[in-house]
C-alpha cells in the first residue's frame, strides 16, 4: 500500500468498456520512500477529490476493490488520508 496525493483526473476517449463508470485519478506517490514523486493512474473507489492524500493499493488487491478480476486494474485509491500519525 502507498501514500501519494492526488494530482489531477483522467479522461480516455476510448477505453476497455469494463472501465465504464469508474473514475481514473492521476496520483503523485508521497511518504519518502524509494517510489516518492512517481506517478500512478489509479481507480477512485471512494470519490476522492484533487489535492486529497490517499491511500492506494496495488496488484489484485486493487482488483478486489472493484469487484471483478476480470477489470484491469493495477491500481486503486482505497482511503483518504485525513492526518498523519506518529509512532
Amino acid at each position: 500500500m502507498l501514500t501519494a496525493k492526488l494530482i489531477d483526473n483522467i479522461w480516455a476517449t476510448r477505453k476497455t468498456p469494463l472501465l465504464n463508470g469508474y473514475k481514473l485519478m492521476l496520483v503523485e506517490v508521497i511518504g519518502g520512500g524509494k517510489n516518492d514523486g512517481q506517478r500512478l493512474v489509479a481507480v477512485d473507489t471512494i470519490s476522492s477529490g484533487i489535492g486529497d492524500r490517499v491511500l492506494v493499493t496495488l496488484g489484485s488487491s486493487a482488483r478486489r476493490m472493484v469487484e471483478d478480476d476480470s477489470i484491469p486494474v493495477d491500481a486503486a485509491i482505497v482511503g483518504i488520508i485525513d492526518e498523519d500519525c506518529e509512532f
